[in-house]
């Protein structure tokens, strides 16, 4: 019996981070088009996997009474999707400021841009509480960044 193969947590170009998404029946609403909320999934798979790749670990995160909250996300849709589509989540973590990341994502399909997002994530204590990210997490992720932490 062969092991199935491990998700894909997608690859980078650059520093975008990108992570293909097949769009499914299920994502659709009665019209055959994403699911305007379903978008929100897909964004958060963008950025988990980009952590997952540089080496961040929600679950060592956890561990180390760490986390982190959307704290604001502007959206701009701007083509639907429909069922069979191929997307492809792109995204890029621009700057650290204290405890908040920003970061910038794109949905496309093919050279078509569907979404454009604009994030602020704040890290927290697993009680709720704002605190910086831990050194390590700042160090793997530093490559990444346009702007360098403490710049």
């Amino acid at each position: 019996m062969t092991t199935p193969p491990e998700p894909t947590a997608g690859v980078f170009s650059g520093r975008e981070h990108q992570l293909p998404v097949r769009i499914y029946y299920e994502d659709t609403d009665f019209s055959g088009i994403v699911y305007h909320a379903n978008y929100l999934r897909y964004l958060e798979r963008g950025r988990s996997d980009f952590f997952r790749l540089v080496g961040i670990s929600h679950t060592e995160l956890a561990e180390q009474d760490t986390a982190f909250a959307i704290i604001h996300m502007t959206l701009d849709f701007k083509r639907s999707a429909r069922v069979d589509d191929a997307l492809v989540v792109r995204t890029t973590y621009d700057r650290v400021k204290g405890a908040r990341l920003y970061v910038t994502q794109r949905i496309t399909r093919g050279d078509e841009v569907v979404l454009e997002a604009k994030g602020e994530a704040v890290c927290i204590s697993l009680s709720g509480r704002p605190r910086r990210p831990t050194a390590q997490m700042l160090a793997q992720l530093s490559p990444w960044l346009v702007e360098q932490p403490g710049a």
